[in-house]
């Protein structure tokens, strides 16, 4: 079997409500004037070809419309090559980038939907489900949580069988955790993402968990800035709060200091740009080397990431649960074909050849992109002190700290 092309699909998809995405980002609706989709995300899919027929499927990002130029330019490095040598072909490719610097997340993106899709013919060229390529099942579902911004959201959630949550903090987080604690009660596991902008200096942070520490988080993630790793030393140091970090890295050399120094408790690799589910498997036992969990990344990806992750969690000791946006955009129900099997919190883990979905084509043509980048928050939300929204810091100090700290408001 060769590979003889491969295609890529770029789509707009629609800016999820602010109550149910865990941001302090823009509170808009999904479709502005005109029918226009708000905000900057996108979902970049690719299709692997192959000269018996057999096509794969996968999804990248970190940065998708500058990805889908990144997966045309390595095309020719894979085409003419037998699609079943999957980790021959990651070394290729990542050899083949190597001189345009350190890999990034473009470049873990790209060479993570090409991935993708090479494990995908490869389970269906031999009839069996990616998760038994991978060393076969420990489990049969996939323990799933979501994001709750509002105590209402977060009891809707709760009544729909989820026992995780996760918020968004950048602006008020000790006043949201308590609100939704007390929402939920002791049986909801809840999260807590401090992603910035601005993010927080190491000081603040440390603060900021000691804070924390009394409601007993599943995890606080991303509470710096992601290349500071040092200042995570001083967050474990002030605080027994778990620390959750790894998104915003590619491969088993972007993830390797988090994992090696144990400056987290849980990783996080994204599904569409850590790499593939090559690099995901070794991270996963990297981590797990470590006794440290994986819970992998999918708040910007679209459904067919999803599906991978499945299969890698349905195989690794550590997967400890999966990020899950149900209610992001209506449209995610429809292109994927089928819909993920869900109940009482969990994804059943599929059992077709290969990741055993596919996307509808037609559809994700109908929603072309307009644009993939824009601050993601504004001035009203207070996701930056107040009176400094237009200089768009990148880490700042916090004031007004009795409030920020307590969360609750002051006389």
């Amino acid at each position: 079997m060769k590979i003889t092309g491969i295609r890529t699909f770029l789509m707009h998809v629609g800016q999820p409500a602010a109550p149910t995405y865990a941001t302090d980002g823009p509170k808009t609706q999904a479709f502005g004037a005109e029918g226009k989709l708000n905000g900057f995300r996108n979902w970049l899919f690719v299709k692997v070809e192959t000269d018996e027929g057999i096509t794969g499927i996968g999804e990248c990002s970190g940065w998708p419309r500058v990805l889908q130029t990144a997966v045309e330019d390595l095309a020719h490095i894979v085409i003419g090559e037998d699609p079943m040598h999957i980790e021959k072909l990651w070394q290729k490719m990542q050899v083949a980038i190597m001189g345009h610097g350190m890999t990034g997340t473009v470049g873990g993106g790209a060479m993570t939907g090409i991935d993708m899709a090479l494990w995908d013919i490869k389970g269906k060229a031999l009839g069996v489900p990616v998760w038994q390529l991978l060393g076969g099942k420990i489990r049969d579902r996939v323990r799933i949580y979501t994001h709750a911004n509002t105590a209402e959201v977060a009891r809707s959630a709760q009544a729909r069988g989820f026992s995780a949550i996760k918020c968004g903090g950048v602006s008020d987080p000790v006043r949201k955790v308590a609100e939704l604690r007390d929402a939920v009660g002791a049986d909801v596991d809840i999260a807590i993402d401090l992603h910035g902008p601005p993010w927080l200096t190491p000081a603040d942070a440390a603060r900021l968990a000691r804070a924390l520490e009394p409601y007993d988080l599943m995890w606080i993630e991303d509470p710096i800035a992601p290349e500071n790793l040092s200042g995570y030393r001083r967050i474990r140091d002030a605080a027994h709060v778990p620390l959750a970090a790894g998104e915003r890295s590619a491969t088993i050399f972007g993830q390797r200091e988090l994992i090696e120094e144990e400056l987290v408790d849980v990783v996080q690799p994204d599904t569409g740009r850590g790499g593939g589910l090559t690099q995901m498997k070794k991270i996963a036992a990297m981590a797990e080397a470590h006794y440290i969990m994986m819970a992998p990344h999918s708040g910007s990806l679209g459904p067919v990431a999803e599906y991978a992750a499945l299969h890698l969690l349905a195989t690794i000791p550590n997967g400890l649960i999966l990020e899950r946006l149900e209610d992001d955009w209506p449209e995610r129900r429809n292109i994927i074909r089928p819909y993920p099997e869900q109940t009482d919190g969990f994804l059943t883990v599929p059992d077709a050849p290969g990741l055993g979905c596919d996307i509808d084509e037609a559809l994700v043509a109908r929603y072309p992109s307009q644009g993939n980048t824009g601050i993601p928050a504004e001035a009203g939300n207070r996701s930056w002190v107040p009176g400094t929204w237009s200089e768009h810091l990148y880490v700042q100090t916090r004031t007004g700290r009795q409030r920020y700290f307590s969360g609750k408001d002051q006389e």
